[in-house]
């Protein structure tokens, strides 16, 4: 598999579909990888919290999910080739698992989202059977019940999208209790399937300016944006520490 190391991470360097063939051939074994989807805020974040580095590190498959992290990966001398964004590589993982009458469960976000998602899912996705779908406003005496009820389902499928870092540590300690063949950590991916969020347009999206669209129509996310700068900090930090390395 092609991978890149970047800020302590393996980034997959390939292209969407040569991730969603790669994710297919981890579901078919059916052991309940795990594929993380980090953006630059993840990353930072991970840099400061040991549990979600290695939640990230032990993923079977870690995607680029962000602009911002191909532009960090120039700077620090380690190009990555292609933005895998994680909606857009789940939506194309489950028109595939829709030709085979696959299956998938939605966890996450507010009451009745999730449910919206499944309902526009089944509409788009001829052929894919959503075999269940539950908020993420859970509490710990209500997991085992969860666990339970997605373990009985079996999903080809299951899209973890609790926000991070709280998705890649659930998945982490729970992948093996959910009997899924495959979870993949999605953050708000569900608001979007849903259409409670809109996406950006195409043009937003190729021009890499899809955080700017949700910017002006959130701007409550200010002050996330403000904190993104320091990617490019960690890059040159990064390209410091490989070029003492090779003068080594």
């Amino acid at each position: 598999m092609s991978e890149r190391a970047l800020f302590s991470l393996h980034f997959f360097t390939g292209t969407r579909e040569e991730a969603v063939e790669r994710a297919l051939a981890l579901l078919r074994e059916r052991r309940g990888a795990c594929v993380v989807t980090p953006n630059p805020e993840i990353v930072l974040r991970a840099e400061k919290e040991p549990a979600l580095r290695e939640a990230l590190q032990d993923a079977a498959l870690c995607l680029p999910d962000g602009v911002g992290l191909v532009w960090a990966s120039r700077l620090a001398g380690k190009p990555l080739k292609n933005r895998i964004p994680g909606v857009d590589f789940a939506g194309l993982l489950m028109e595939r698992l829709a030709r085979e009458g696959g299956s998938v469960f939605l966890l996450g976000a507010k009451p009745g989202v999730a449910a919206l998602a499944a309902q526009k899912l089944q509409e788009r996705c001829v052929g894919l059977h959503v075999c269940g779908a539950r908020h993420g406003y859970f509490s710990p005496r209500e997991e085992e019940e969860l666990l339970r009820e997605i373990a009985s389902c079996r999903p080809d499928l299951l899209l973890v999208c609790l926000g991070s870092p709280r998705q890649e540590l659930w998945m982490r300690a729970h992948a093996e209790d959910t009997n899924a063949g495959l979870l993949i950590g999605l953050g708000g991916a569900l608001d979007v399937m849903s259409g409670s969020v809109p996406r950006a347009p195409l043009r937003w999206q190729r021009a890499g300016l899809e955080w700017l669209y949700r910017l002006l129509h959130e701007p409550r996310r200010i002050a996330r944006v403000w904190r993104l700068p320091g990617i490019f900090h960690l890059a040159l930090k990064e390209r410091n520490g490989r070029n003492d390395c090779d003068e080594g």
